[in-house]
């Protein structure tokens, strides 16, 4: 990489922004949320307050003319303006060094249509870019956790983020068969805050529902269960309390969503062509992102196919490294590459 013409691979998921630079890895893993100010003064129009990082001490904690939002829904694009303001914050944070306009590439989500592919497209070329390429997640963190995708074998990928599950079958470096759910981690977080309300009267957040998928949280019950003080707000008096919570109340509050996930892997096993699931019953399935991270996760889907997963390392960073790889090698993966500008 020359010094003049940087390069950035962005994962731009729903819940969380990555930004790879090659030669020194991931840089930046900020929360993809933005705090705007709501439409004052005649030429309204939301102004951004904070982005990333520093937006995360405000979630909950916000008065009424302040909105802590994410302008990634299910990993693509719902707010443009905001998703571009978004991007020139993270890229001139990780270039802060270099004056020259980067070759961006962007992970986006298997399901993506080409006008969500263009959108993406658009917001990283109008945040600052000379470049932007966009590649789908699966591929992406396939070449992360290290499967040679160019290879005549198939080989099965399950990414499970914050919006969505990608799911792909990859074979010579293109996806054979693929499916993307708008359920992940997220929707993990609300059903756990519902059950909570629901069987204690008890109200909490987003981050403390997400806290104790992280603590106690498991895709299959367990005979030792953990348990975690949850404090909210009671439903009922309005005042605070505190409730005990264990793995397998979780695990239950948690599984249709979980079913919905594993459903999304049937669904790609049962479409794809029959050489290719018998290297897959051999390879197994593997698993990344940061949801795959559950307890038990490839217990869950080895019991749901009776296809043997396996968690990729640091499945977290594997979309983020992927993007750094393909960044590298950008003739290799030509044919993975499905737009440039």
């Amino acid at each position: 990489m020359s010094y003049f013409s940087p390069k950035l691979g962005i994962d731009l998921g729903t819940t969380n922004v990555l930004v790879f630079v090659p030669g020194k890895g991931v840089v930046i893993n900020e929360p993809s949320i933005v705090a705007v100010s709501k439409a004052t003064g005649k030429r309204g129009g939301n102004k951004v307050l904070a982005i990333g990082a520093e937006t995360k001490a405000m979630v909950g904690r916000t008065p009424d003319d302040v909105i802590v939002y994410r302008p990634m829904k299910d990993g693509v694009i719902a707010d443009y303006r905001v998703t571009e303001a978004m991007l020139r914050y993270f890229m001139k944070k990780a270039l802060w060094w270099n004056p020259f306009k980067p070759t961006v590439l962007v992970s986006v989500p298997a399901g993506v249509t080409s006008t969500e592919k263009r959108a993406v497209i658009e917001a990283a070329l109008k945040a600052g870019a000379k470049n932007a390429f966009v590649v789908k997640e699966p591929i992406l963190a396939a070449i992360g956790a290290g499967i040679p995708i160019h290879e005549p074998m198939g080989r099965m990928v399950a990414d499970i983020g914050g919006g969505t599950i990608d799911v792909a079958v990859i074979s010579l470096g293109g996806i054979v068969a693929s499916t993307s759910v708008k359920c992940a981690g997220n929707r993990l977080d609300r059903a756990i805050a519902d059950h909570i309300k629901k069987t204690h009267n008890l109200a909490v957040g987003d981050k403390t529902a997400e806290e104790v998928k992280i603590r106690i949280g498991s895709a299959v019950t367990l005979q030792e269960e953990l348990t975690f003080a949850v404090r909210g707000s009671d439903t009922v008096s309005g005042l605070p309390r505190t409730v005990d919570l264990t793995t397998n109340d979780v695990a239950t509050a948690m599984s249709r969503e979980l079913r919905e996930m594993t459903q999304a892997i049937r669904k790609v096993l049962q479409e794809t062509p029959p050489e290719l699931a018998a290297d897959i019953i051999d390879n197994g399935i593997i698993l990344t992102g940061g949801t795959s991270q559950l307890r038990q996760m490839p217990e869950l889907v080895y019991r749901r196919t009776g296809v043997i997963a396996k968690l990729a390392n640091d499945p977290y960073y594997c979309v983020a490294r992927g993007t750094g790889i393909a960044l590298k090698h950008l003739h290799t993966y030509q044919k993975s590459i499905l737009a440039k500008k």
